[in-house]
């Protein structure tokens, strides 16, 4: 055999010069038969010969052998150390050329030799963009598009194959390819050949990489792919190939055009089939689909319209079946539910809707069932949805009498910063304005002493901020003097004075407002922690900060007033000169500063 190929490489050095096509042709069946015998071998004597060189001069649309060298070409292709060799002998400008040929055996044999030069090699990829390769390949698709018979189709693969090889995990030529138009046709092609599995599975393979690119989605949206990709869903028997169209529904779905498109052909009932069917068992593959079917079922609830649509009044089929995954016994479903709920109360008329007919009781129930080395994601859903349902002021008084203060707490000895986080979103928003609650949390020392403990939790900004927050609510929702000595007590007056250095002008803003509460009603209590916090610096420093907002201000000047009932912190204010800082903003644009600003140089004129 060793020596048959080394005959014929020989004879086909010669027999190429001379373009003898009967002898060249049976060169060339030499070659594929070994090829097709030992593929590694054969491409190796095929490089070392220094034959392909030659190869370029033989890819003419005339000849009759020039589909046989493009297949031989693609087939020492599927070696990755020819990918390089057959650049550099200066295959592709010929290849390229070839595409513009009639014959569908040559554009067969060219695309596949395209395709496998492109695969993985960056070389490949650049000498055939450079020939402008992947333009021709799409008008192809277009025109060839419609119709159906096995030849054609087998081309249509092809051709979805190369672009894909071409285009495979390079963002710059997958947006050249979205540019020239692919999505529309390859959803076309879907639509005419989904009866074809390997062209189906082609274009899958090709939306699931373009999908990914930002700039493809409103490419996708505004074509027919989610009823062709739910048509084709439907018709789905293996896991593998329901597999495949999930990989493509999942980043489609992140754009909120689309996700509407796809309840409106009818995913979510396929969905919801596929967690009926795969609920209850073990099998890896079913457990794995059950958990890919609910988590995209959560993506879609997360566009206001398709959740609205799904939400239907509270009354919608889909809406009782994610209730119906609460109580279950499977903790995805626990999970996808608690997150379905968390998506659904994304305004007040659905929040409204849920808390009165009994979801706050579901929740909790379910929150019961992961106290104890419970699972955090569950843990963490259940508690955003809460956090979620209660935003609109109706719901507070409601879930406070159902207890749902108690069971939030039953975490407060969680090491999950993410379960802190939405423990301490829920607490904040359910005691926004109800002061008798307020009150009985801020005189709960526990909890106090573990919001102080939190506030130093550096690694983990959304703890240590919503602790701040929920700190400063306690005092502004409650204005009670038993929350202040608490807090006092167990130190967390520091973090308030710090609070009021934020970055963010709301937080500076719910901290200055409980200090200034904490100045008028417990100033004895707090004097030594204040002074220790040197707040009155900081505020001076407010002040004078040109870029402070008028809020601020206001609120610094309100609280320099409420200082001054301490002989120490009175002295540190004098001592500061904030007469000169208050003086100037007077004149500020913004009525409510000037007119602070007059009040508070009285007091100080006054006072000193």
């Amino acid at each position: 055999m060793a020596d048959n190929l080394s005959d014929t490489l020989k004879k086909l050095k010669i027999t190429a010069v001379d373009r003898t096509e009967d002898s060249l042709e049976g060169c060339l069946d030499c070659l594929l038969q070994a090829l097709a015998q030992n593929n590694m071998e054969t491409s190796e004597k095929i490089q070392g010969s220094g034959i392909l060189q030659l190869f370029a001069s033989l890819l003419i649309p005339q000849s009759s052998c020039t589909a046989k060298v493009a297949n031989i070409i693609a087939e020492v292709a599927k070696n990755e150390f020819m990918r390089i060799p057959c650049v550099d002998a200066g295959l592709i400008s010929p290849l390229v050329q070839l595409l513009n040929s009639k014959d569908q055996e040559v554009l067969l044999q060219t695309g596949r030799a395209l395709g496998n030069i492109c695969y993985d090699s960056h070389e490949g990829r650049s000498a055939v963009d450079q020939a402008g390769g992947a333009q021709i390949v799409i008008d192809h698709l277009r025109s060839l598009c419609s119709i159906t018979d096995p030849a054609n189709e087998k081309l249509l693969t092809v051709f979805c194959g190369m672009l894909m090889n071409y285009s495979n995990e390079n963002d710059s030529l997958q947006a050249q390819l979205i540019n020239m138009g692919v999505i529309p046709t390859l959803v076309k092609l879907l639509g005419i050949h989904c009866q074809n599995a390997a062209l189906t599975e082609m274009c899958l393979v090709a939306f699931g990489n373009l999908a990914e690119l930002e700039s493809s989605k409103e490419q996708f949206a505004s074509t027919n792919i989610a009823e062709e990709l739910v048509k084709l869903f439907k018709k789905q028997i293996e896991h593998d190939k329901r597999e495949m169209i999930f990989e493509v529904l999942a980043p489609l779905a992140e754009n909120d055009a689309i996700k509407l498109q796809l309840v409106e052909a009818g995913l979510v009932e396929c969905l919801l089939e596929i967690v009926q069917q795969k609920v209850d068992s073990d099998k890896e593959d079913d457990i794995a689909e059950l958990k890919t079917a609910s988590d995209l079922m959560v993506l879609l609830l997360l566009g206001d319209e398709s959740m609205q649509k799904l939400f239907e009044g509270g009354k919608g089929n889909v809406f009782q079946r994610v209730l119906s995954w609460i109580p279950s016994n499977n903790h995805q479903l626990q999970l996808a539910g608690a997150l379905a709920i968390a998506n659904f109360a994304r305004n007040d008329g659905n929040c409204i809707h849920m808390v009165d007919n009994g979801i706050v009781e579901k929740l909790m129930d379910l929150l019961d069932r992961h106290v104890e080395d419970g699972n955090v994601t569950v843990q963490h859903a259940a508690l955003s949805a809460l956090r979620n349902l209660a935003i609109p002021v109706v719901n507070k008084a409601k879930m406070l009498s159902a207890g749902v203060t108690e069971a939030v707490l039953k975490f407060l000895k969680s090491e999950m910063p993410p379960v802190q986080f939405k423990l301490l979103g829920t607490l904040r928003m359910l005691i926004d304005a109800q002061a008798e609650a307020a009150e009985q949390l801020g005189k709960n020392v526990k909890l106090v002493e573990r919001l102080v403990e939190w506030c130093e939790a550096k690694d983990h900004a959304g703890v240590m901020g919503e602790s701040n927050r929920l700190l400063s609510a306690l005092i502004r929702h409650s204005k009670s003097k038993d929350v202040i000595k608490t807090i006092v007590q167990s130190g967390g007056i520091k973090h308030l004075v710090t609070m009021a250095t934020s970055e963010h002008v709301i937080m500076q803003n719910e901290a200055l407002v409980a200090l200034a509460l904490i100045a008028a009603l417990e100033l004895g209590t707090a004097e030594k922690d204040l002074e220790s916090a040197k707040l009155v610096q900081i505020l001076h420093r407010l002040l004078a900060d040109e870029r402070s907002a008028p809020e601020i201000k206001y609120n610094s000047m309100v609280l320099i007033c409420a200082l001054m009932g301490s002989e120490s912190l009175h002295k540190e204010v004098q001592d500061l000169a904030f007469l000169d800082v208050v003086s100037k903003l007077r004149s500020h644009e913004n009525k409510s500063v000037a007119q602070q600003a007059s009040l508070t140089e009285q007091r100080l004129t006054v006072d000193s």
